[in-house]
């Protein structure tokens, strides 16, 4: 039987989202993103908490991943990871960052842009002990980003780790491990609408640190 051959170029979804208008707008882009954050719960979006995360590598090349959303830290978006990753490399390097939100079932989008900086340590480690516990155990198995030669290398790590923190002991934070913030200086709020004529508004701080709002071209 001949392999049925994909049309790329052929996909296509209609957006059909209400109206996004100036008015609609709040003036503060955090709570612009909390009101959207909360229709995207009611809505069931899949993960509403995925966002992809763009850095530049020592090369000067881009790199994106997806890294879950985990709240505001004194109104800045807060992520974990390792810090001995590859994009806690990259961020070491260059830490302005671009962050984007993607909910399709909304036909929606969120894009941010600023500086990340580390959470403090007691954050970092209020937030790890919240984890569930194999999460926790997980954290110390992996060398995240660095070469394993099979996965059974990875699995007997987390095997010993097991064995190490038991079942009851309570499972320190890695020193390896931690939180960043966002410092946004522009966000971007997108609707899909019919036709492609989307809705796109742009938060930009001005000269005196104050968001103006400017309606974009889609």
């Amino acid at each position: 039987m001949e392999e049925q051959q994909i049309d790329y170029a052929k996909i296509r979804s209609e957006y059909l989202g209400a109206p996004l208008r100036m008015r609609d707008l709040q003036s503060n882009p955090k709570s612009q993103f909390e009101t959207w954050f909360k229709q995207a719960l009611h809505a069931g979006v899949v993960e509403p908490n995925a966002m992809s995360l763009a850095t530049v590598d020592h090369q000067g090349l881009p790199s994106v991943r997806i890294v879950l959303f985990k709240g505001f830290t004194e109104e800045q978006l807060t992520f974990y990871t390792n810090y001995t990753s590859m994009k806690a490399s990259e961020i070491a390097q260059n830490p302005r960052v671009g962050i984007a939100f993607f909910w399709a079932e909304l036909a929606r989008q969120v894009r941010v842009r600023g500086t990340l900086h580390k959470v403090s340590r007691e954050e970092s480690e209020e937030y790890f002990q919240s984890r569930p516990r194999y999460s926790q155990i997980a954290a110390w198995a992996s060398a995240q980003s660095q070469v394993l030669k099979d996965r059974s290398e990875l699995e007997s790590n987390f095997a010993y780790y097991l064995r190490k923190f038991g079942e009851d002991q309570p499972i320190p934070t890695p020193e390896q491990w931690g939180g960043y913030s966002l410092e946004a200086t522009e966000w971007e709020f997108w609707q899909g609408r019919e036709n492609r004529m989307h809705d796109r508004f742009r938060y930009r701080k001005n000269e005196s640190e104050v968001y103006v709002i400017e309606r974009l071209n889609p």
